[in-house]
């Protein structure tokens, strides 16, 4: 077999390993695409050595959100269990939505010593990998994650790579798509508002006005940026990381990559964001805010705010905030799937940690511990939470340790269902991933080495312009005008023609 040939089959055979998860991945706990992972035996202490072999550690784990109240006391328990596994104790170290972004750019930069940071394709994962933050995972994946190979399907980790290589360990949760909205049932209940005739975002100006007129102590729709022109709502699919302009559309069968900015779909969605934010229906502050949403939610401020959709997204909200019960979803997008799903949400090891080894054995306990994995998302039991088998229900300490944080964590097919969530969970994310519509660049990721300084630019672009232009902030004309000449300035023309070269080589491939 000549090397193209061999080339042409490898990526041939990914992109059937990604299509087939559509069928038979993210099952519940002992189904097909979970592979037995919540009935798996924990692994030991590196798949060889004795916990006594290993020298004491202590990890630091960097994820976006709030902090809790218990933070250390759910510390203080995970050492333990930590400490007889890997001879390991962990540092929590969230930081608020709000705020993430720049933190973490900055801890990059400055090379902060830590071991695991989240990283996703819509948080810059592979810009971050182009500027060295994370180190390749496959000479660890093999010798300290076998948990996590064993349980998570293999399209997630071929899907997730960058030049053949991964950089993150993706969670093990749902694959496909879609964008909507989560609402506060109760209220609408309250108002009379019947919801069922929101089919689209349209429909919500209707919905807002009265929420505006009767309820003025919510915002009708909260949000920090984007609203519909989220990548997941206008099914955007930006070719393995969002954050570097250039996209398709996923949910349709074009192949030219062309700016979000310059389609139709998205100069809609501008028009729509400015009537809602000139009505009062959008919080005034949401260029600027460092309130994240969750948070924003836990206050009870909020009516309504544009999600990510999978099943219960609403119920968890709602737990997260203590409203169980309160809330309600409805999808407005088609479902897609693409790679950017696979790298949805990851674990990096760091390039500066001291420790990559210890920072594998961690991950891969997150997908095979069911003690750890729930403890870590879910605080104490009979402290946080009451548990009867799989299910919890909440306590009067639940808000002091609730990070909604189980999809950045693991595999979520170890979490307990709260008692307000359908029992049947699991099995709804694998039917949830049926029926998805495939992205032409399923199984296709760019690699921006050839254009960095580019994206580095247009990052600086994007970082003053889009939040002001996609909430409603500024007249989408004129802000949009002076956005796309910047990003043009820039150099975003040399960085779609390279991801239209690449792409281009990808299909031929195929």
């Amino acid at each position: 077999m000549t090397k193209q040939n061999k080339s042409k089959w490898v990526a041939l055979l990914v992109f059937t390993m990604i299509a087939a998860l559509l069928v038979t991945a993210c099952s519940g706990n002992g189904g097909g695409g979970n592979k037995g992972s919540a009935t798996k035996k924990p692994a030991s202490a590196s798949d060889g050595k004795s916990t006594s072999e290993l020298k004491p550690h202590k990890l630091t784990l960097v994820y976006p959100g709030s902090p809790q109240k218990d933070e250390a006391v759910v510390e203080e328990a995970l050492n333990k269990l930590l400490t007889e596994k890997i001879n390991a104790t962990i540092d929590l170290m969230p930081i608020d939505w709000g705020a993430w972004d720049d933190k973490i750019n900055l801890m990059i930069a400055g090379r902060d010593v830590v071991d695991i940071i989240f990283t996703a394709q819509w948080n810059g994962h592979a810009n971050n990998v182009a500027k060295g933050a994370f180190i390749p995972l496959g000479d660890l994946l093999e010798q300290y994650g076998q948990g996590i190979k064993e349980g998570l399907d293999p399209a997630f980790l071929e899907g997730a790579k960058i030049n053949g290589k991964n950089y993150g360990v993706p969670t093990n949760k749902e694959l496909a798509s879609a964008g909507g909205i989560v609402y506060r049932k109760d209220v609408a209940d309250e108002l009379g508002i019947d919801m069922s005739k929101v089919k689209e975002p349209k429909d919500l100006d209707a919905v807002y006005a009265v929420v505006k007129e009767k309820r003025p102590d919510l915002v009708p729709l909260y949000t920090t940026g984007a609203v519909f022109n989220a990548h997941y709502f206008g099914n955007y699919d930006f070719l393995g990381d969002s954050t570097i302009p250039g996209a398709i559309l996923k949910d349709e069968s074009g192949t030219t990559v062309m700016p979000v900015e310059d389609s139709e779909r998205y100069k809609a969605f501008l028009q729509l964001a400015r009537g809602f934010y000139n009505k009062g229906y959008i919080n005034a502050d949401a260029a600027t805010t460092q309130v994240a949403s969750a948070d924003a939610w836990n206050a009870g401020k909020v009516f309504s705010t544009v999600e990510p959709m999978k099943p219960g997204k609403d119920a968890e909200i709602a737990s997260a905030a203590g409203i169980p019960g309160k809330t309600a979803q409805i999808i407005m997008t088609e479902k897609t799937v693409a790679t950017s799903e696979t790298a949805g949400s990851m674990l990096g090891i760091s390039s500066t940690s001291t420790n990559p080894e210890r920072a594998m054995m961690f991950i891969n306990l997150l997908h095979t511990d069911k003690a750890i994995n729930n403890l870590l998302n879910f605080g104490i039991e009979g402290t946080h939470y009451t548990r009867n088998g799989e299910i919890i229900s909440p306590t009067e300490k639940t808000g002091d340790y609730s990070p909604g944080s189980a999809w950045m964590f693991g595999s979520q097919f170890l979490n307990y269902v709260w008692n307000t969530e359908a029992p049947d969970k699991w099995e709804q994310f694998k039917q949830f991933n049926e029926g998805a519509i495939s992205s032409p660049a399923l199984g296709f990721v760019f690699d921006s080495e050839p254009v960095k300084s580019e994206v580095g630019a247009l990052a600086n672009v994007i970082r003053q312009f889009q939040k002001a232009v996609e909430t409603g902030s500024v007249d989408p004309e004129q802000g949009l005008k002076e956005y796309r000449q910047a990003l043009k300035d820039a150099g975003i023309d040399k960085v779609i023609a390279e991801k239209q070269k690449q792409f281009d080589a990808f299909l031929a491939s195929k």
